[in-house]
């Protein structure tokens, strides 16, 4: 096997208020037969969540990864990491001295998958629809600081916001931000199923066996303009039952590459293998994190004592150590220790791990012991080794004497509607930023209308922190704010960070493209891929 370890350039949480232009480029030529993904993800329409690749509905890194491909957004991230830059748009930026008015000129010659014309009023219903419709996902909320969204002809598009919101443009690079046709997309329904129609540089044709697509089929998008340059004419996503039957795939030659989510034992397998061969493995810059959520209003974490006791027992170097070895990192904020704002705040309040700080913790607030607990986690969405991190977690905590943990797994497709719903006191979770910026590792879980609808709200972080944080254009300036969420988060422990991630592939080593396959939010860029002689 042969091991590639890129740490691509990375500039994270830095925005330039200037109008920014960036020319359009055509799309490359394809190359050969279809290029083959492997991935753990699965893709269900079911009673709960019947619309999964709606870009007013879809908030998780699976589903993302379809939209990214297929439903153009005014901006985007580029390849190497930094300032979101036009992709639908030939030009956006700030047109005032308080960053509250931001305009985009669409770039000519637009159009969707079917031929009709991309306009700003396209781009106004697809901004608006998700804003109104406000789905149970929580994803609208990116959407937040917008008041109103004006048109100017037919590719003007002026967004007047509430307030000033520096992380504003990487917001339009996200999905749910994608812009749809008015005639596949009703303006106060969700569209259910698996059907995307967009002005991507693909188009999707979703196979699917009941309720679940099984294969993702991506063909170049004859229509596309932007500035992405597409080096293959098709490449197709196989979705896996595990990362052994992935694993399998590719080393059979069924598969080109696999993706997320491969197994830690997978990855030391590859990175410890000979030199030579025909696969290889790629690390990549990642901003995954783990963490646990509490619910609260619940009974039994009601009791700020009973998560801080929490928070002083797990012991986060032996949780990495056992389950994820180098592949991981030990997290003290929500912040990833690579982005702009980042402050260790669990550490500076708890120190290392510590059973009678726990005891003393639990004794004051007069919380009798064992507490009973059950972590509740998702079998089949973040990787096999899930499993063992929480039965880490339940011998850590119930070593502890303090508690009395067990645990459950429940398949994904189940897991998010309970979770909505309020069902679990305690649950894993993991994220995969919007954007690379410090607002997206706390706003989605602190702000009003929050992902996780957490009842916890903290006034401060929302009336002040938060805003006061997305006036700062410089990321740097706004880190001191930043410190201060974090410290807060501490303090209270609505969520537990756990641990932050490294990204691997794994590819026959005649793909090529590999090496920005994946930026460093997880995104798919599968326009990358194509077939020659890998370096």
């Amino acid at each position: 096997m042969n091991r590639k370890t890129l740490v691509l350039p990375a500039v994270v949480g830095l925005l330039a208020p200037a109008l920014a232009a960036c020319g359009g480029t055509d799309s490359g030529g394809g190359s050969g037969d279809a290029i083959v993904v492997g991935t753990t993800d699965r893709f269900t329409a079911t009673k709960d969540a019947p619309a999964p690749l709606d870009p007013a509905y879809s908030y998780d890194v699976g589903t993302w990864n379809i939209l990214r491909q297929t439903v153009q957004t005014l901006m985007i991230q580029p390849k190497g990491e930094g300032e979101p830059v036009p992709e639908a748009a030939e030009s956006c930026g700030f047109t005032d001295t308080g960053n509250e008015r931001y305009s985009c000129k669409l770039r000519s010659g637009l159009k969707f998958a079917n031929g009709d014309a991309v306009t700003a009023k396209d781009v106004k219903f697809s901004i608006e629809r998700a804003r109104s419709i406000k789905a149970d996902s929580g994803v609208f909320a990116l959407l937040s600081t917008i008041d109103t969204v004006e048109t100017q002809g037919d590719n003007e598009v002026i967004f007047h916001l509430k307030t000033a919101d520096a992380t504003f443009p990487f917001k339009l690079s996200t999905p749910v931000a994608g812009i749809v046709n008015p005639d596949d997309y009703e303006k106060n329904k969700l569209r259910d199923g698996f059907d995307v129609d967009g002005s991507g540089p693909y188009i999707l044709k979703a196979e699917t066996d009941g309720d679940e697509m099984t294969k993702a089929v991506f063909t170049k998008n004859p229509h596309y303009k932007g500035t992405l340059t597409v080096n293959n004419d098709e490449v197709d996503m196989v979705s896996f039952k595990d990362a052994d039957a992935m694993g399998t795939a590719l080393q059979k030659g069924d598969i080109d590459l696999m993706t997320r989510t491969m197994s830690p034992q997978q990855i030391r397998k590859l990175s410890e293998s000979s030199t030579s061969g025909d696969i290889d493995l790629v690390e990549l810059n990642g901003l995954e994190i783990r963490y646990l959520a509490f619910d609260t209003t619940d009974s039994t974490v009601k009791s700020k004592a009973v998560r801080q006791a929490i928070a002083q027992v797990v012991n986060r170097g032996q949780l990495v150590s056992e389950v994820y070895g180098s592949q991981a990192e030990p997290l003290y904020s929500l912040v990833p220790a690579t982005v702009t704002g980042h402050s260790n705040s669990f550490f500076n309040t708890y120190g290392d791990p510590d059973v009678g700080k726990a005891k003393s913790l639990l004794a004051e607030a007069d919380i009798a012991t064992p507490v009973k607990l059950t972590l509740n986690y998702t079998t089949d969405h973040y990787g096999p080794a899930t499993k063992q991190e929480f039965e880490t977690l339940q011998k850590q905590l119930n070593g502890s004497g303090l508690f009395d943990v067990s645990i459950k797994g429940t398949p994904w497709d189940a897991f998010v509607p309970a979770e909505r719903k309020g069902e679990y006191a305690v649950y894993g979770m993991g994220w995969f930023p919007d954007f690379p910026d410090a607002d997206n590792f706390v706003a989605p879980f602190l702000d009003k209308d929050n992902f996780l609808k957490s009842p916890y709200s903290n006034s401060d972080i929302i009336t002040n922190l938060i805003p006061a944080s997305r006036r700062e254009a410089d990321r740097m300036t706004a880190a001191k704010t930043l410190t201060e969420v974090q410290n807060i988060v501490a303090k209270d422990v609505p969520i537990l960070p756990l641990w932050q991630g490294k990204q691997y592939v794994a590819a026959n080593n005649d793909v090529t493209g590999t090496a920005y396959v994946l930026n460093s939010s997880a995104t798919l860029q599968l326009w990358e891929l194509g077939r020659g002689s890998s370096n």
